[in-house]
């Protein structure tokens, strides 16, 4: 397994933690059943870990106007959604909630010109919940097409996710399926669309990250 480079000095705090309750243990409390106990519960949580940060290798092979999910989980919302923070007019929303079970590395859904980028403070309500996507700490990326159309991607923390990372700069152009940025956690993100794109999943639909597709964004002047 491949562990994501933002949890290497995590997982390595959690082994010297590990290393430092198991000498502890074996060492003052005499009774070989509790260290053994002791012992898997510190294999489990070292596995728990390591899968958090796992670093999955998925091939793509973009497609033109195609939207790729931007994360693993479930999607938790569809609806038209009048964005008025940023974008600032009518879209389609769709919500993807992320479980700690969930990779939790965050992907560009399609290619374009980065063109806003911003981190907002603010509460840490369940990610599954509707309020978090207008409550919770959040950072928004927007995705210039080459026609000028935009697509606002924001990663939400949840109830456990205090640390949002975003690795992308103002002005440079991405391709689809390239690394955004990562979320500690479980949590939430959330994508504003052209309203005429025609979506491929459905409330309750598992999608992986890289692979699913999301929709299709009908060529400009199309319906647009």
């Amino acid at each position: 397994m491949v562990i994501h480079p933002c949890g290497k000095k995590y997982i390595l705090r959690i082994v010297l933690l590990i290393a430092i309750i198991n000498f502890l243990v074996w060492y003052y409390i005499p009774i070989t059943f509790i260290n053994v106990i002791i012992s898997i519960l510190s294999f489990f949580l070292f596995c728990g870990v390591a899968q958090f940060f796992r670093y999955p290798n998925r091939p793509l092979i973009p497609v033109k106007n195609q939207i790729i999910s931007p994360a693993d989980g479930t999607i938790c919302a569809i609806s038209n959604y009048k964005e008025e923070e940023i974008l600032k007019k009518d879209t389609l929303r769709v919500s993807i909630f992320m479980s700690p079970l969930n990779v939790h590395i965050n992907w560009i859904p399609i290619g374009g010109k980065v063109t806003f980028l911003k981190h907002k403070k603010g509460k840490f309500n369940a990610a599954f919940k509707d309020k978090a996507s207008e409550e919770n700490e959040r950072f928004s990326t927007v995705t210039e097409l080459e026609d000028g159309r935009q697509i606002l991607t924001n990663q939400i923390a949840g109830a456990l996710a205090r640390r949002v990372l975003n690795y992308l700069k103002i002005g440079q152009q991405v391709e689809t399926g390239e690394e955004m940025g990562f979320i500690r956690l479980g949590s939430r993100v959330d994508m504003y669309l052209p309203t005429n794109t025609q979506i491929s999943v459905k409330i309750g639909d598992s999608v992986r990250g890289r692979e699913t597709v999301i929709g299709t964004i009908v060529e400009s002047g199309k319906n647009d």
